[in-house]
């Protein structure tokens, strides 16, 4: 390193240059980088959803599913596929291996599906492959003073759209509630019997209508030309003035009218409303784009007197949020940082010099940053608030040398390159482990390696900005400031020398406390719980509003618009945003739900209004008999809940459903439990009818009862220059089973009672089907609290299993039982984290090999990680934090923390060994370094002080347990490196140290 302080003494002008360009570039990239909350990450899974109507879920598995499940099953690189079939709904998640390009994959799942025959009245499969990217940027709603018209539909998608299109930096906009009006034709039975006409007569006139074919070539007027027929249904009028019969109109025997679908809800403050999703471009500013969004909105409240649009959700306030807390806390780090190094050094010149590192530093970082085409996220700032106490460590090294060096020779530009040359190697080690750490971070799998990597490339720049501001700057810098400067004398640590020579005299009691101190923190660790990472912090309430599913859906919505009412009645609500039902746009989305579920999202005017409004809605249950009504605060991001899965498996569905049941009532009383739900709770009567094919034709009676019984498309207009769909309306209500059984369905022996040619089998049968990989399974859910994570499992396991002396339950042969969901994601993440932390201990092992040429030395360094653990846990403890993943990352940070203390101490024994004893040199260099290695320790540690306060964000991985875990282990590991690495080094050492001893005492005497 010492080629780069004499470079830059004899290039002075290029440093002060390259100084300043570095801070302006650093300033520029600040504003050029594109700033988001999360960085680009694709989900490896693939979701398709496919929408029925009226369509019962056993219908849905054997039509639509099952079908899908075969296209896909052969799609490249997929690992499993999962599908939840309920009532008009059939959704299929199929998941990939992390490494799969998600872009080849969705083409490849479109082309199968592009193969898939599904029936008339299933609408075309969304397909939805999901990351960071789509996450919106806002969410605005649009309501109309005269509701949400067919008119004020088409103002919209006209006017309103493009105004929000237009904006810089919005890449897309998805309008959400914009269900298609419909040409609706009820049929007045009792008039077409009048009339003598069929159904038949009034199909087939509607669906020849709207017609343009082809009915071949011929040669007219000596050319050859081709001969078309059209018809087009261009108004309301023409539809209603359709002949059916000689003298017999459509209107005669029907009501026609234009209709919009009545079993959804989309509504924001009480009235119907359109919800404008938007997603920003990938190199967009999220936060000015977000203001450029409510510029736009308040400049259309003015301009359309008719529209209201409200932004009723913006990432850019989380984003802007989030950085200013960031960029707060980085400040106060930099701040207790600066105060440590005032204290040790009490000289004022000193401390500029060292701290000048961090705005270097940082400012390196975000060219390097804007470089890499990384985005300034939750992330990468979290990366800068944990490095910025590491930014002024090299530094306190150099300085503290220089300092040192001058109170015993006389300032000099040779002092300041020797003092500089003397701490290289060791500086140079100690970042090197510390980057090191994250190097094997492509070992990750998945999500958390694409969230860890712009955390790691932060700490990995600015720690290498700060070496070469150590080597360089500060060395120039105190050449200039130090000249004349006084400095306050140092006294050498006189009682710390004679205590680090009593414990080198008596080594097994440092052995033994060390050793007891470990195995009980191992202890501790293993019965401590493991946790999720809190993301309970809140950005608006949610309740839901769960009805069963065989609920009409007339009093679902009657009850919906209830509580809507009241939500909207209470003061503290700024906004309230209403959904129920499944509809095109949720699919499109990649959500679907019950019919019978409702949802509310509850903004607030103050957020310290929740637990009064939350209070509220909780007494607001017993107004609802027979629905559930949940209340609860959710993040943007993320839910607040954890679930574990337990996943029924076998051939013999009869055997699955009793093990699932078994299974269930044995689990729902562990402690730790907030509520167990299977996919076989929720049921609802299906009544089948087995046709005779004596009588009558399954398919023809089947189609018969579809169009009797549901709304039915039969054809299609242009209304006002827009394409429309004729549906035909249920002709039939039926309310008992002998309503069902008497409905009159036409055979080859002319019209028949459905009870003379089909038999009625009535059965209660679950709402939601589920597969994996194309078999049926019975799924319990179990919603447990996040801090409890690790122990519910391990009870769960226990319960179900056994475990030595318990035993566990007794499972039908052929039935296998799965425990998964957010325990088993904690321990893929835990495994994960464990061989990235094994193998960055063997990479830093071998940077000291390189280092010190042997492997003692490297040895002793790596028995403070130990130290380290029992610090880290200690905290832990202490503190009531329970481990997850945030903490885990700490102890990886600590790897290249902790070793830079030892390094820096046995760097200066090998110095010292060339001149002295082992004994000599280790108590020398330990109390020459002593305040070097205290002085960096505290200004970590310090630095991380904001940290101690803050609660993950949703998807953040830096908070109070990543800072308790730091703080605790680097503490620890301080204090006892410079007694027990000392202790281990001589113990490796031990002959030619005792040989040493006996020479030196033998010369003296």
């Amino acid at each position: 390193m010492s080629v780069f302080t004499k470079w830059s003494f004899k290039n002075k002008a290029a440093i002060a240059l390259v100084t300043i360009l570095v801070l302006l570039l650093g300033c520029v990239s600040y504003f050029k980088l594109p700033m988001e909350f999360l960085p680009p990450a694709d989900q490896p899974q693939i979701t398709i959803i496919a929408l029925g109507q009226g369509i019962d879920s056993n219908s849905m598995e054997e039509q639509v599913t099952t079908p899908i499940e075969t296209a896909v099953s052969s799609v490249k690189g997929k690992k499993d596929y999962f599908s939840t079939t309920g009532d008009g709904f059939t959704q299929i998640d199929i998941l990939f291996e992390s490494k799969t390009n998600m872009k080849d994959a969705k083409q490849e799942v479109q082309e199968a599906l592009a193969a898939v025959t599904l029936p008339k009245n299933v609408q075309k499969p969304s397909i939805i492959q999901l990351n960071t990217s789509m996450i919106p940027i806002a969410d605005v709603s649009i309501t109309f003073k005269d509701g949400l018209t067919k008119r004020n539909s088409e103002f919209a998608k006209k006017k309103i759209i493009p105004m929000y299109k237009d904006i810089k930096g919005v890449a897309n906009v998805q309008a959400f509630g914009t269900e298609s009006s419909y040409v609706s034709i009820k049929i007045n039975n009792t008039l077409l019997a009048e009339k003598q006409l069929s159904l038949e007569n009034i199909m087939a006139v509607l669906q020849d209508q709207n017609l343009s074919a082809s009915v071949g070539e011929k040669t007219i007027d000596d050319k050859a030309s081709n001969i078309k027929i059209i018809g087009k249904l261009n108004s309301l009028k023409d539809i209603k003035q359709l002949p059916i019969a000689p003298g017999v109109k459509l209107t005669d025997v029907a009501k026609v009218s234009i209709k919009k679908p009545n079993t959804t809800l989309t509504r924001v403050n009480g009235k119907d409303a359109l919800i404008l999703i938007m997603t920003k471009g990938s190199n967009a500013n999220a936060v000015s784009t977000g203001k450029e969004i409510a510029e736009v909105s308040k400049k259309m409240n003015k301009q359309y007197s008719n529209v209201q649009s409200d932004v009723i959700m913006s990432t850019a306030d989380m984003i802007e949020g989030s950085v200013n807390t960031m960029m707060k806390e980085v400040l106060l780090g930099a701040l207790f940082a600066t105060i440590v190094i005032v204290l040790f050094l009490r000289n004022l010149r000193s401390t500029f010099i060292t701290i000048v590192s961090i705005p270097l530093s940082l400012a390196f970082t975000l060219f390097l940053l804007w470089m890499s085409g990384v985005s300034l996220n939750i992330l990468t700032l979290g990366g800068v608030a944990v490095a910025v106490g590491r930014l002024v460590d090299d530094s306190i090294v150099v300085i503290e040398n220089i300092f040192r060096k001058m109170q015993k020779e006389k300032f000099s530009v040779s002092l300041v390159i020797e003092a500089t040359k003397e701490v290289g190697t060791a500086i140079l080690a100690s970042t090197l482990t510390t980057v090191a750490v994250f190097l094997p971070i492509g070992l990750v799998s998945g999500s958390l390696q694409d969230f860890l990597m712009p955390f790691a490339l932060t700490i990995t720049y600015s720690l290498l900005a700060s070496l070469i501001v150590a080597v360089t700057v500060v060395p120039l810098m105190s050449s200039s400031l130090l000249k004349n400067s006084k400095l306050a004398v140092h006294k050498p640590a006189v009682r710390f020398s004679r205590l680090l020579t009593w414990t080198l005299n008596h080594k097994w009691v440092v052995y033994l406390l060390s050793l007891l101190l470990f195995a009980g923190s191992i202890g501790t660790y293993f019965a401590m719980p493991k946790g999720e990472i809190d993301k309970s912090t809140a950005d608006f309430i949610q309740a839901t509003l769960e009805y069963p599913n065989d609920t009409p859906l007339e009093k679902v919505k009657e009850n919906t618009l209830r509580l809507e009412d009241y939500i909207h009645s209470q003061d503290e609500v700024e906004y309230e945003y209403t959904q129920l039902g499944n509809t095109e746009d949720a699919a499109r989305l990649g959500g679907v739900n019950s019919p019978t579920l409702a949802t509310f999202m509850i903004m607030l005017k103050d957020s310290k209004d929740t637990e009064k409004v939350l209070d509220r809605l909780e007494k607001q249950k017993k107004e609802y008999v027979g629905a559930e009504l949940t209340v609860d605060t959710a993040s943007f991001m993320s839910g607040s809940s954890s679930p574990v899965t337990i996943d029924v498996m076998g051939d013999d569905l009869t055997q699955i459903e009793k093990t699932a049941t078994n299974v269930k009532e044995k689990i729902e009383g562990i402690k730790g439990i907030e509520k167990v739900t299977t996919n076989q709770d929720a049921k609802k009567m299906v009544y089948s009818f087995k046709v005779n094919a004596a009588e009558g034709s399954a398919t023809q009676i089947s189609q018969q009862l579809g169009v009797f019984l549901n709304r039915t498309p039969i054809g299609s207009a242009t209304i006002g220059s827009q394409p429309i769909t004729i549906m035909l309306e249920p002709l039939l209500n039926p309310k008992t089973k002998d309503e069902l059984n008497n409905i009159l369905v036409a055979t080859p022996t002319g019209m028949e009672p459905l009870s003379k040619v089909a038999k009625l089998k009535q059965e209660e049968k679950p709402t939601n089907i589920i597969h994996k990989d194309g078999n049926s399974y019975v799924r319990i859910t179990a919603s447990v609290d996040p801090e409890q994570l690790s122990k519910v499992n391990e009870e769960i396991t226990k319960t179900i299993f056994g475990k030595k002396d318990v035993k566990g339950m007794k499972i039908p042969s052929g039935v296998n039982v799965y425990i998964g969901g957010a325990s088993a994601q904690q321990a893929d993440d835990f495994s994960d984290l464990f061989i990235t932390m094994l193998v960055s201990i063997g990479i830093v092992f071998l940077i000291m090999v390189v280092t010190f040429k042997t492997f003692r030395a490297p040895i002793a360094i790596l028995c403070s990680l130990p130290l380290a653990a029992i610090g880290a846990i200690l905290g832990l403890l202490i503190s009531g934090i329970t481990v997850d993943v945030t903490a885990l990352l700490g102890a990886l940070m600590l790897i290249g923390i902790v070793v830079t203390n030892a390094i820096v101490l046995l760097d200066r024994v090998k110095q010292n060994e060339k001149t002295m004893i082992i004994r000599d040199a280790l108590v020398e260099a330990a109390a020459t370094r002593m305040r070097p290695i205290l002085m960096t320790a505290m200004a970590t540690v310090c630095a991380m002080i904001p940290l101690l306060f803050k609660k993950a964000e949703s998807t953040s991985l830096v908070s109070s347990s990543l800072a308790i875990v730091v703080i605790g282990g680097l503490t620890m590991a301080t204090l006892l490196t410079l007694v027990v690495i000392p202790v281990i080094y001589e113990t490796l050492h031990f002959r030619k140290a005792t040989r040493q001893r006996k020479e030196k005492a033998s010369e003296m005497n």
